[in-house]
């Protein structure tokens, strides 16, 4: 059950009005399902295929422009949210000890619990706050500033409970998510193994029937268990034998298991580089005896549901990186600002103030990437924002370590030590490129998901290229040639019917221009390789980062031609980061698409493989020392 009492005692500086109280003590109000209708009769339903049409070489701007935006009731709701939690962080998380204690104490934890913060998208039927994506991810924004509660809150809800709440049956629903709401249960998930990290279908954990067949027996053990010590409740993936066709096969199945069922060991906390308040370990399961009725959805359609939880919740890291960001903007603007060196403030070099706009763009476009996907996610209909998710996770995971390290430069040695927070951001930071999917992983799949979509629509005409259809292939060529060498596109973004205000209009056409000439070069790389284009993943990380480009050059320019229509604060600020992301972004696409050409001399794969291929064979650095002689 929520503390009220505490949650009002929080937030003396703002009134929580009614409709918060009730959310909080889990009663399901008239006015929830008057804003939950009015959300969902915002936007038809519709199938998203912003990003995969890209590939295309065509603009869908009726998916991404206007910028979503939420309604005056929803955003007083957030405001209702974020001032206590804000005041909590602010006031009653000690980072620092956190971080020194390898643990969040217990008076810490207590206090998420009655906040509410580990039953956010939990829906109020069931005790949580149902919290929409948007809200969730202004949340994540301030519990980002602790990256070990983040973490736990995240393990938590994100991805533990997540299967029961999207794939559970009511039965299960029921009896598992009021407490886990509340936090009286902490939920893990477990699917990485010692032997498959990335390569998730190649789990050896196994689940069998029983003789008497009322339960699963569960033996193996899983490794980088968030709250994998102090879970309750546990989301496990086990291969199970199913019978397909009448031929026996083994299939991943997931599986809810309580600790209490017995058989479950959780191992020694690993002594981890960042992130280390945030508990993570082994846990061994032995013959762990789970019932028929824990089985979440159908036998041997874990895999499915595990790829879908991942991909549901990697939107949230980028309000996540801004947030710190914005924290870090804060810190180390009133330090350059007061520090002399050369009897001048520090904020007055060159090389620091383009340290500050590199934080700005970069919390900028994160932020824009991340609440357009949210919004997206929140229409009704379910939209498959995977690719657009993993987009916003890879663009910030980066940014968000390269302005960390900034932040830490402008301190200089003063940064370096424990003494400020910067080396502690940095060391949480590192991790992020690494877990929800490594960023390699994902863009691969990015630039795979995106390459069959265009081959399946394409198959015809590159079938006819490839018989010597003269006219088909001069068509492309003609194409490529007028993008190539800037030639006039139009996608509709400026004009009579343009969506893009004309502050804009040149960030708008560098766009457009790219969006054209990323189809046509597309089109040539599936003409090339076929389906050989899996095997290369130098080619297809070009493709990845173009189209990370494109959604975050269009998330831009929709949020700022967004801010000047409504006359927001500041939006000539926005206008002006907006562009200098997007001509930067410009040139960095057409680069990376020049070396996507057959033969391109800005292209050095061969070489990059070549030197890798000559290290890996020695194992070892092959260079002759430069002191020795051979005379």
């Amino acid at each position: 059950m929520l503390n009220v009492n505490r949650f009002i005692a929080l937030s003396k500086t703002v009134q929580i009005g009614t409709r918060l109280l009730v959310c909080n003590t889990k009663h399901v109000g008239k006015e929830t399902l008057r804003v939950q209708q009015r959300r969902s009769f915002k936007t038809q339903s519709r199938n998203l295929a912003y990003a995969k049409d890209l590939f295309l070489g065509q603009l869908n701007k009726a998916e991404v422009f206007p910028y979503p935006e939420i309604g005056n009731e929803e955003l007083e709701e957030i405001n209702q949210l974020v001032a206590p939690v804000e005041k909590f962080f602010t006031e009653e998380v000690d980072s620092y000890k956190i971080d020194q204690e390898a643990k969040i104490p217990p008076e810490t934890m207590q206090g998420l619990k009655e906040l509410g913060l580990f039953g956010l998208q939990i829906p109020e039927e069931y005790g949580g706050l149902g919290l929409s994506n948007t809200m969730y991810a202004r949340l994540a924004e301030i519990t980002s500033l602790d990256g070990s509660i983040a973490v736990t809150l995240a393990a938590h809800q994100a991805i533990g409970l997540k299967g029961i709440q999207i794939a559970g049956n009511e039965a299960q629903k029921q009896k598992y998510l009021p407490r886990l709401a509340s936090g009286e249960h902490i939920a893990a998930f477990c699917l990485t193994e010692p032997g498959s990290g990335s390569d998730a279908a190649s789990i050896q954990t196994r689940a069998t029937l029983s003789e008497d067949g009322k339960h699963y027996l569960i033996n193996g053990s899983k490794i980088w268990i968030s709250n994998g010590a102090t879970a309750d409740i546990m989301t496990v993936f086990a291969k199970t034998e199913v019978v397909v066709d009448g031929v026996k096969k083994d299939k991943i199945s997931a599986f809810i298991v309580e600790r209490s069922f017995g058989g479950i060991t959780s191992g020694k906390p690993e002594d981890k580089l960042g992130l280390r308040g945030s508990n993570t370990c082994e846990v061994s399961f032995d013959n762990v005896p789970v019932p028929l009725e824990n089985v979440i959805g159908e036998i041997g359609g874990g895999f499915k549901l595990a790829m879908t939880i991942l991909n549901s919740g990697r939107f949230s890291m980028g309000s996540s990186c801004a947030g710190i960001i914005k924290r870090l903007i804060e810190m180390t603007s009133e330090y350059a600002a007061t520090r002399k060196q050369f009897n001048k403030s520090l904020s007055e070099f060159g090389m620091i103030q383009e340290k500050f706009a590199c934080m700005a763009i970069n919390a900028f476009v994160m932020e824009s990437m991340a609440y357009m996907t949210a919004g997206i996610m929140d229409r009704p209909g379910l939209p498959d924002c995977s690719m657009e998710a993993a987009m916003v996770k890879v663009f910030s995971s980066e940014g968000g370590w390269i302005c960390v390290s900034e932040a830490l430069q402008v301190f200089g040695g003063v940064g370096y030590t424990k003494n400020y927070p910067f080396e502690r951001y940095l060391r949480d930071c590192r991790i992020l490129p690494i877990f929800e999917g490594t960023n390699e992983i994902l863009r691969m799949y990015i630039a795979l998901t995106g390459m069959q979509y265009a081959g399946n629509i394409l198959k015809g005409k590159i079938k006819e290229m490839k018989k010597g259809n003269i006219s088909v292939a001069l068509g492309m060529i003609g194409k490529k040639l007028r993008t190539s060498v800037g030639g006039s596109v139009d996608l509709g973004l400026t004009g009579q019917d343009g969506v893009v205000h004309t502050s804009l209009t040149e960030s708008a056409k560098c766009l457009e221009q790219n969006v054209s000439l990323f189809g046509s070069t597309v089109e040539s790389l599936l003409y090339r390789y076929g389906k050989t284009i899996v095997d290369e993943q130098l080619v297809l990380k070009r493709v990845a980062d173009v189209l990370i480009n494109l959604y975050a050059m269009t998330a831009v320019l929709s949020r700022a031609s967004r801010s000047i229509s409504i006359g927001l604060r500041n939006h000539d600020h926005e206008v002006l980061l907006a562009n200098t992301f997007c001509g930067d972004a410009f040139f960095k696409n057409n680069y990376m698409m020049t070396q996507l050409q057959k033969n391109s001399p800005e292209n050095n794969d061969a070489n990059i493989k070549k030197i890798a291929r000559e290290v890996l064979e020695k194992r070892s650095y092959i260079c002759a020392h430069p002191l020795e002689r051979t005379y």
